[in-house]
C-alpha cells in the first residue's frame, strides 16, 4: 500500500479536523507535528508540505473558526430595533459556539486572544456586533464607547459559553442565563430614557 499523498485536500482537511481536537482537548505545546500526522493517519512530511509547519497548521485552524463564526453572525438579518440586533448576534454566537465546541475552544482557550479595542478587518466575527453597537449609540439607544460595549458583552457571552460548553450549566439553567445576563449587560448600557422605557414595558422581547 502507498503512502498517502502529502498535498491531498482530504489530507489537508483531516489534518486541520486533528489539529483541532488535539489543540481542544491538550496544551498547545503538546500538540507536536508529530502528533497531529498521527492522528491524521499521514505522514509529517504532509503537514510541512501543505502548511510549512506547525505555525501554518494552527494558523489553518484559527482561520477555520474564524470563517465559521463570521458566517453566523453575518447571517443575522438587520431589523429596526438595534438591540434586538445585538440580541440576535449574540444567540448567534452562543449557538456557534455549541455546535463547534472544538473550534471554539481553539479559537478563544488561548490560541486566539480577543482584541476589541484593535482595528476590525473586514472578516472580523466582531465586526457585525460592533457595527450593529455603533447603530445603537448613534440612535441614542446605548450610551458608552463602542468599543468598551462590545468587550462588556463578549466578557458576559464568552463566560455564559464557557460554563455551558464545560457542562457546568444544564441545559434549561443555561438559556434562562442566556437571556438574563445579555438583557441586563444591554440595559446597562441604555441611555436613560430607553432604560426607563424597557423597565416599564417589563421582560424585554427579544429572544432567541
Amino acid at each position: 500500500m502507498g503512502r498517502p499523498r502529502t498535498n491531498d485536500e482530504t489530507v489537508k482537511e483531516r489534518l486541520v479536523e486533528c489539529a483541532t481536537e488535539l489543540l481542544a482537548t491538550r496544551p498547545q505545546e503538546s500538540v507536536t507535528v508529530r502528533a497531529v500526522a498521527t492522528a491524521a493517519g499521514t505522514s509529517t512530511a504532509a503537514v510541512y508540505s501543505l502548511f510549512g509547519g506547525k505555525d501554518g497548521l494552527i494558523g489553518a485552524v484559527r482561520g477555520t473558526a474564524v470563517t465559521g463564526l463570521f458566517r453566523a453572525v453575518t447571517a443575522v438579518p438587520t431589523s429596526e430595533d438595534p438591540l434586538a440586533d445585538i440580541y440576535a448576534l449574540a444567540a448567534a454566537y452562543r449557538r456557534w459556539g455549541r455546535e463547534h465546541s472544538h473550534l471554539y475552544s481553539v479559537l478563544f482557550g488561548g490560541v486566539q486572544s480577543f482584541e476589541p479595542s484593535g482595528a476590525v478587518g473586514a472578516s472580523d466575527p466582531i465586526r457585525p456586533l460592533v457595527a450593529a453597537i455603533d447603530r445603537a449609540v448613534k440612535e441614542s439607544v446605548l450610551d458608552g464607547r463602542v468599543t468598551s460595549i462590545a468587550l462588556s458583552l463578549w466578557v458576559t457571552l464568552h463566560g455564559l459559553v464557557t460554563l455551558e460548553l464545560a457542562g457546568a450549566l444544564d441545559a434549561p439553567t443555561a438559556q434562562a442565563a442566556f437571556r438574563s445576563t445579555i438583557h441586563a449587560t444591554l440595559r446597562g448600557w441604555t441611555t436613560p430614557a430607553v432604560f426607563r422605557r424597557l423597565r416599564q414595558a417589563g421582560p424585554a422581547p427579544w429572544t432567541e
